[in-house]
């Protein structure tokens, strides 16, 4: 079965690796993801088509959760600082020049930072060290203007993103126990907190949402290593659930990344056997290919962004 799976996938990537291109605020653009290095994680961007390789920072330190602005022009990423120093949201150009820190000297750690929709402010988790407190932030361009948006359900959160329309905020949260990962929502102001995957479906820290509003994507199983991962979208008000790949073998799992701006295609990272791969597909599970074929090197973090 698994033989059967590879080849499939391998002819599907060969019959449409040059396929993508399409318009959402501006055409498709560069793919940014995390991969290890050897001496840390740094970030790298690639072409749809698997194109242009090219790592983009060479921070001392890992930099990693990267996410685009709107406009294609830059890049709010999490750096892990070296010997355990904390982490802080950082904020550079497309091509990895012009870094600027927006944590500068506070407590604690901050990282998991999205743009909000007009591309005005970023939106963070932050690790308060001295009360214990783990919450949703928001914060300007410059790294002021701060507002804390919620704490979830109390028991840790991270991964936040904003709806298309700038008025709900999703993110992960934690229920303290093992394999439990939900997905919720609120509205900026941290009311209407809501549950939109329960905390059984263990869900991985990265999902998103579609261009339109009308979905988000998210990867079950993230720690359960003796069931298979796989990608399924939902709805925001939690109905409709709705799988786009139904792997079986725990040795196969596929984790999310995003949807490309124009919203036809999902961008993923596929597992086989210790085998990695960068791969897409459309909302609804067909035309899987790969962008980057099965290797040794293991595409994280993933973010599809505009041109």
């Amino acid at each position: 079965m698994l033989k059967v799976l590879i080849v499939g996938l391998a002819a599907a990537a060969l019959a449409s690796a040059s396929s993508a291109n399409a318009t959402y605020a501006g055409k498709n653009g560069l793919i940014v993801f995390g991969a290890d290095t050897g001496n840390g994680h740094q970030l790298y961007t690639v072409q749809p088509n698997g194109h242009d390789l090219r790592q983009i920072t060479h921070v001392d330190g890992e930099a990693v959760h990267p996410d685009w602005a709107p406009d294609g022009r830059r890049i709010v990423f999490e750096f892990d600082r070296p010997n355990e120093a904390g982490c802080a949201v950082e904020l550079m150009n497309a091509d990895g020049s012009g870094i600027v820190d927006l944590t500068g000297s506070r407590n604690g750690c901050e990282g998991q930072p999205s743009f909000t929709p007009d591309g005005q402010r970023i939106v963070f988790a932050r690790y308060d060290d001295i009360i214990n407190v783990e919450s949703i932030w928001s914060m300007d361009l410059n790294g002021e203007d701060r507002h804390q948006i919620t704490t979830g359900t109390d028991s840790g959160v991270t991964d936040p993103n904003v709806s298309p329309d700038g008025a709900t905020v999703s993110f992960i949260d934690y229920n303290g126990a093992d394999l439990g990962q939900a997905v919720y929502s609120s509205s900026l102001d941290g009311s209407n907190l809501r549950e939109v995957v329960p905390f059984a479906f263990d869900v991985a820290i990265k999902h998103d949402w579609a261009p339109n509003g009308k979905r988000l994507v998210f990867t079950d199983n993230a720690d359960n290593f003796e069931r298979s991962a796989n990608i399924a979208t939902i709805p925001p008000d939690g109905t409709g659930l709705r799988y786009l790949t139904d792997f079986s073998s725990p040795d196969t799992r596929a984790y999310v990344g995003g949807y490309s701006p124009n919203g036809n295609w999902i961008v993923f990272r596929l597992e086989v056997h210790g085998l990695y791969g960068l791969y897409r597909m459309h909302p609804d599970g067909t035309g899987m290919d790969a962008i980057l074929k099965l290797s040794s090197f293991r595409p994280r973090f993933i973010d599809w962004g505009p041109r």
